[in-house]
């Protein structure tokens, strides 16, 4: 009798894998993802965005065609995109309703790269997208219910509960730094009220803090940045609140207490049992934020809905929206 042939494995290239990408404000990724969501590959390039949404879109799509030459995987077996996106989304349609960093507005955006590429394509939120892949595969692992809180450029959040994204009905939703609070400064689009995000983004801290250096009160954070508001990145910032100066101790102290206010109101709403923070201000002083927030929302939350919460650094990092978009993607129903 001929001998039995074993079925050789399948070759890298021929597997299936999934795009996840992350359009920024100034830069674009997309990342080649494995069924078990390794990362194959990944492309970049800087999203240019006042040149408009439709050389945005060919932007994308060269991205995610050099991310797939940089994997060695064969087109064909691309099974599906998810990208996440800075603004207010209609995911149901694909339509990346408002994106206000990058100038677009009402641009189909799901749609587009469906054509372009033939395969299914869904669009989140970013933060959206970073929330649910930490409630998947990151920090939130293993919790019911997950808030996710990313003090950047801006403030965002995301909410997953029972592992579904919590979206409004034709847009997305859980828009923090956009709560309106009693107070006021300067560049306030309302006198008399000012957004959670003016008071706790790293550019409301950098802000703040460029006026503490013109006053004398962060000399290390004005020798290494001039005072200058782009020059102040959260390396600098951190670094002169571990020096203890303190106009910038100030700052993050005021900072902390009312972005504690802000989660809090979300516990007192949603009762998450696991909260996750990320961000680069983040990720320079875990200890300070976990321990602080801890303390702030603690202070303003109702006892009983604030017992037994988790508090946790997210873990999957610049690859976050990536993962976490695929994931969204894998796990709706065909």
């Amino acid at each position: 009798m001929p001998k039995k042939v074993s079925a050789r494995p399948a070759s890298p290239t021929s597997k299936p894998f999934w795009i996840g990408f992350d359009l920024g404000g100034t830069k674009m990724l997309a990342c080649v993802l494995d069924e078990n969501y390794q990362v194959l590959g990944t492309a970049r390039k800087s999203t240019q965005g006042s040149q408009g949404a439709a050389k945005g879109i060919k932007r994308i799509v060269a991205t995610i065609q050099e991310a797939i030459q940089a994997a060695g995987v064969d087109p064909a077996n691309l099974k599906g995109i998810g990208i996440g996106c800075p603004g207010t989304v209609n995911s149901a349609r694909g339509i990346l309703i408002h994106a206000p960093n990058l100038g677009w507005n009402k641009v189909s955006l799901g749609p587009a790269l469906g054509r372009a590429l033939g395969c299914p394509v869904i669009i989140l939120n970013d933060v959206d997208a970073g929330t649910y892949g930490e409630y998947t595969l990151g920090a939130g692992r293993g919790s019911r219910s997950l808030l996710g809180v990313f003090p950047g450029t801006g403030l965002g959040a995301g909410f997953v509960y029972d592992g579904r994204i919590v979206q409004g009905r034709n847009v997305s939703c859980m828009e923090l730094g956009n709560l309106w609070l009693p107070g006021t400064h300067l560049g306030s689009e309302k006198p008399g009220a000012v957004l959670l995000e003016d008071l706790t983004s790293r550019l409301g801290i950098a802000a703040a803090a460029s006026v503490e250096c013109y006053r004398g009160k962060a000399p290390g954070l004005e020798t290494k940045t001039g005072a200058a508001l782009k020059e102040m990145k959260s390396k600098a910032l951190t670094t002169s609140y571990k020096a203890g100066e303190p106009g910038t101790v100030a700052v993050f102290d005021n900072s902390l207490h009312f972005l504690g206010m802000g989660i809090a109101m979300v516990v007192n709403l949603l009762g998450p049992d696991h909260i996750t923070l990320g961000g680069g201000l983040v990720e320079e002083m875990p200890a300070l934020y976990l321990k602080k927030l801890r303390e702030h929302v603690a202070h303003y939350t109702m006892p009983e809905l604030f017992q037994g919460v988790k508090f946790s650094v997210a873990k999957l990092g610049g690859n976050a929206v990536a993962i976490g978009s695929v994931a969204w993607l894998r796990n709706q129903p065909s």
